[in-house]
């Protein structure tokens, strides 16, 4: 057997390939309520849930997914147009971008973490909420931000690196070992 055979090379995902994770943990003081954000190189940000995120852990049953935000506030009525993508709701590093509610009564809130252009939202989790659990970033994100360009350099700032949000969570795992994932990690 060659040593290829013996040893395959494990190839990056293209996640970990184009984009960098940075994470928001306990948002709102709510513990273990962390999100991620995947940052392109070209600036783009695509909200999703931490592996760490209660909605994420076994037995957890989403029931709906809702982006209205308020009476007069629904992200799906969201509008991009242009190159510069003209039209589209400013975000606050703390406006919600969606609600969802678990079979077992639980809601939660998916804030956008950055400052930012919100560019779409994703519809299909409306129609398949598991992707969200199963492929949370990948098909189940949440939404797609672009920061103004003048804040891409700094829109990460008070944000976790992986590293720091792995520590984090493996501090988390001693204090309290059954309620954060480890083998998500």
């Amino acid at each position: 057997m060659t040593e290829e055979a013996e040893n395959p090379v494990e190839v990056p995902s293209l996640i970990d390939r184009y984009f960098t994770r940075w994470y928001k943990t306990d948002l709102k003081g709510k513990p273990g309520e962390d999100h991620c954000v995947l940052q392109h190189s070209n600036r783009i940000c695509v909200i999703t849930l931490a592996e760490s995120h209660p909605l994420l852990q076994e037995g957890r049953k989403i029931q709906s997914i809702n982006y209205q935000i308020s009476a007069n506030c629904s992200r799906r009525q969201n509008k991009v147009s242009g190159k510069s993508k003209r039209g589209g709701q400013f975000l606050t590093d703390l406006a919600p971008l969606c609600r969802v509610t678990c079979t077992d009564g639980e809601e939660y809130t998916v804030f956008s973490c950055i400052r930012g252009r919100l560019l779409e939202v994703n519809e299909e989790i409306l129609q398949n909420p598991a992707l969200l659990q199963e492929k949370p970033s990948t098909e189940g994100y949440i939404a797609v931000v672009l920061p103004k360009f003048e804040e891409s350099k700094s829109v990460t700032q008070g944000l976790l690196s992986q590293k720091e949000y792995e520590e984090l969570v493996s501090k988390r795992c001693l204090i309290n070992p059954k309620s954060v994932v480890e083998e998500h990690l």
